[in-house]
């Protein structure tokens, strides 16, 4: 079974950068260009890209150039997210050249508006979960909003029945942290027979295969490929075997 990586670049004020609990912090890795990155990811052999806007999740405003990613990566899926919360934001990525979006786990607060962005969004949109201590819990602009706190099975539950096509479960207290992946609470969202991608804490060729054998989709890989941990060319390589 094919198994999906997607190298994850954060991108705020037009730069690379990583999210931490004080808001986003730029990086220097690749001179800072994401376009660069993007560049060489593809390079590596990426098929598909996972672009974080930090400038709506943090800000509230567009600021990632999905264009000038496109340029450099024609044939990738780019995945865009960053607390998207409506149909139309998440539209305005896919005419900008994305090939789907993640809805923030902020937007779960909103069943309506929710139902509304699977309908228009249909195959390009994946629900993003971010979970800790088995419940939602969003993080951003969204966070403390009314969908933290909600049930992660209950919302899951739900969510297949509305017809959601995808999801991406990130382990909160995980990310940024090279602890390794929450295999068994991606093993649990997988079971809802839905393509279901991790995140969170992923730090080796070794993390990924656990997540491939829980039911796992894909995965997404930030921080242990930015710091060289994980040898992207080698993990493409497995993934496509």
């Amino acid at each position: 079974m094919t198994f999906l990586i997607l190298a994850s670049l954060d991108v705020w004020r037009g730069r690379l950068a990583v999210a931490t609990a004080d808001g986003p912090r730029s990086i220097e890795a690749f001179g800072g260009d994401p376009v660069a990155a993007a560049g060489a990811a593809m390079v590596a052999g990426a098929r598909a890209l996972h672009l974080v806007d930090l400038d709506l999740a943090y800000e509230g405003t567009r600021g990632l150039d999905v264009t000038a990613i496109r340029a450099v990566a024609p044939d990738a899926t780019l995945q865009v997210s960053g607390a998207i919360s409506d149909a139309a934001i998440g539209r305005a990525y896919l005419d900008a050249g994305a090939d789907r979006y993640v809805l923030g786990s902020s937007a779960l607060a909103d069943d309506r508006r929710t139902l509304l962005v699977l309908r228009d969004g249909g195959p390009a949109v994946v629900v993003g979960l971010e979970v800790e201590d088995g419940r939602i819990r969003a993080r951003g602009a969204g966070s403390g909003n009314g969908a933290d706190g909600l049930d992660l099975m209950s919302t899951v539950g739900w969510l297949h029945a509305a017809g959601a096509p995808a999801f991406l479960v990130t382990s909160v207290d995980r990310v940024g942290g090279l602890r390794g992946p929450d295999v068994d609470l991606v093993r649990r969202v997988a079971r809802a027979r839905r393509p279901t991608y991790g995140a969170g804490g992923i730090r080796s060729l070794e993390d990924l295969r656990a997540l491939r054998d829980a039911g796992a989709a894909g995965a997404v890989v930030g921080t242990a490929a930015l710091e060289g941990r994980i040898d992207l060319t080698r993990a493409f390589a497995w993934a496509e075997a």
